[in-house]
């Protein structure tokens, strides 16, 4: 049996602030088209292209939009080190959330008043990547390790979901 880590990647309608400039949050669905369109989505370390820990194409990468959100299930290679980083830091818990990188294909924005920073609702986007952090960007985000076998990745994900329902999320 395999580590694998699994969580959500992405929440949908919850919001952040982007840089103190504005309020963000993703539309449920917004990664849909790009999950059809683009058979090769990668799973990187904090966002660095030259430390992935997975990939759609090759199966150590799973990725499906729910009504939750973007749910993951990654197998990294325990032969390398960055692997290795990976599945001892979220077993710790040192890193528990994710980000994720994209393009922006359609979108809305609400400029709301004097109190609040603009918000931008990300309909529709082209997915990247999916990272590991130890600083997401959305806090709801989530990941944590479990042993792979034959039914794991169904099981981690019902976990995943509800840990998102005790959290008031989803």
């Amino acid at each position: 049996m395999a580590d694998l880590i699994s969580g959500y990647a992405v929440v949908f309608n919850r919001e952040t602030t982007v840089g103190d400039v504005f309020r963000e949050k993703i539309a449920p669905g917004a990664f849909d088209k790009s999950l059809r369109e683009r058979p090769d989505i990668l799973a990187l370390w904090n966002h660095n292209y030259d430390r992935p820990l997975g990939r759609t194409s090759s199966g150590s990468l799973d990725l499906r939009s729910d009504r939750i959100g973007l749910w993951f299930g990654l197998n990294p290679d325990e032969t390398t080190p960055d692997g290795l980083t990976a599945i001892g830091t979220v077993r710790r818990q040192d890193v528990r959330g994710c980000s994720f990188g994209f393009t922006v294909t359609r979108e809305t924005w609400d400029e709301g008043d004097d109190t609040q920073l603009p918000l931008r609702t990300v309909e529709e986007a082209v997915l990247w990547e999916v990272t590991l952090t130890p600083l997401p960007a959305y806090p709801e985000t989530s990941a944590s390790l479990s042993r792979a076998s034959e039914n794991a990745a169904a099981a981690s994900r019902r976990r995943a979901e509800a840990a998102m329902r005790l959290r008031g999320i989803g």
